[in-house]
């Protein structure tokens, strides 16, 4: 499935953890477990776009040309469930910071409700990557980069486990310069706003609070 502006994440062992993640026999440690690996795939994939800028080191025999990362990174989970997908780029880049974005959905409206914001400075200069495993009506992913852009963001990446359609319809025409990495793209959006076959509820899955 091809997708504007969104990139699904292919690679084998990414799409096995997702099975994995989806099986309602995965306990809560196996899950959190899981979820960390994929989402350094995921992270991998993403972080392609980081900018770096050319350097020469001095090997034990010659002087080599490489590079160094020339910006800063900022990863925002999306409280809670996105804390679950944070050790899975700190992974690959113990240097980058980490903001935080509390939010929650109401159930009877299903809009976003926020409740916390602690975010670094400089994201002006920063690539911003908000985390979250799920991608389901859009709402809250919407708000977060509304209020990172607010906060003085000006390139931010959405990461996600698990896309509903209608989450990424919603997020793209809020804000079509934000670029979507994703490991699938799921069927639907049911009744009650929940993905379609999904995984369940990410934040009670990694935390055990089912």
């Amino acid at each position: 499935m091809e997708i504007e502006g969104v990139q699904v994440v292919g690679h084998p062992l990414l799409q096995r953890d997702v099975t994995l993640l989806r099986d309602e026999k995965t306990t809560h440690g196996q899950f959190r477990h899981i979820l960390s690996g994929a989402s350094s795939y995921l992270a991998y994939e993403a972080l392609r776009c980081v900018r770096t800028r050319p350097v020469s080191v001095r090997t034990p025999l010659e002087t080599a040309e490489g590079v160094a990362l020339d910006e800063t990174v900022v990863v925002v989970p999306i409280l809670r469930a996105g804390l679950g997908m944070v050790d899975g780029f700190i992974r690959f880049l113990p240097e980058a910071r980490v903001g935080h974005l509390g939010m929650y959905r109401d159930e009877n409206t299903h809009e976003p409700v926020d409740y916390y914001s602690n975010l670094p400075r400089g994201l002006e200069t920063a690539l911003v990557v908000v985390v979250d495993p799920m991608l389901a009506t859009g709402g809250s992913a919407s708000s977060a980069i509304s209020h990172l852009k607010t906060a003085g963001a000006r390139r931010l990446l959405m990461v996600c486990l698990v896309a509903a359609p209608e989450g990424v319809r919603v997020l793209r025409q809020a804000h079509p310069d934000v670029y979507i990495v994703t490991a699938v793209v799921d069927r639907e959006l049911d009744e009650n706003a929940y993905i379609r076959p999904g995984l369940g509820d990410a934040g009670d899955r990694t935390y055990g609070t089912l």
